[in-house]
């Protein structure tokens, strides 16, 4: 019973008046990644399309997570990695929600991130990649519009934990 209460508490924090900015920030951050590649997949007609000497648009299907790690052809593996992320994006709703300000601007950027992801892992079983950054025959893991937001607000979030002290 008590775990109800606290979810029903919860729910109220997050529609408070002053989440409001970061659900819409979450929203938006989904929905430009929705954009980004639904662009792609619909669009693209090309194994490989040059941009420049540094970037290249190149249509990969990850079912591992961030930069392919974990992949495997396990459904087994690849339900459970799918159960695990589900838990952490609750988790971040749930700290995003009794966070500071500049902690809810990180928070909102990487859930809305991962909700991105998540999303295309629930319905396509897998995650479009499409930016390779490469320098020569370096090529960077390729990756998406989420994996961006991810990344940025986990260094946002070292970086923050190195300047400002609480």
């Amino acid at each position: 019973m008590t775990f109800l209460k606290d979810l029903e508490e919860t729910k109220k924090n997050l529609l408070k008046k002053s989440n409001v900015f970061y659900i819409i920030l979450i929203t938006f951050i989904f929905i430009v990644d929705r954009i980004s590649k639904n662009n792609i997949i619909y669009n693209f007609s090309e194994r490989s399309y040059y941009i420049n000497d540094f970037v290249n648009l190149d249509l990969i299907w990850n079912i591992g997570i961030g930069f392919g790690i974990l992949s495997t052809n396990s459904i087994l593996f690849y339900n459970l990695v799918t159960f695990v992320i589900s838990l952490v994006i609750l988790l971040l709703m749930y700290i995003l929600i009794s966070s500071k300000n500049i902690d809810k601007l990180i928070y909102s950027v990487i859930i809305g991130g991962a909700l991105g992801n998540f999303y295309d892992r629930l319905a396509n079983q897998a995650v479009p990649d499409f930016i390779d950054l490469h320098y020569n025959n370096f090529h960077w893991f390729t990756f998406n519009v989420a994996d961006i937001f991810i990344t940025m607000g986990i260094l946002i979030f070292i970086l923050r934990g190195f300047f400002i002290k609480n």
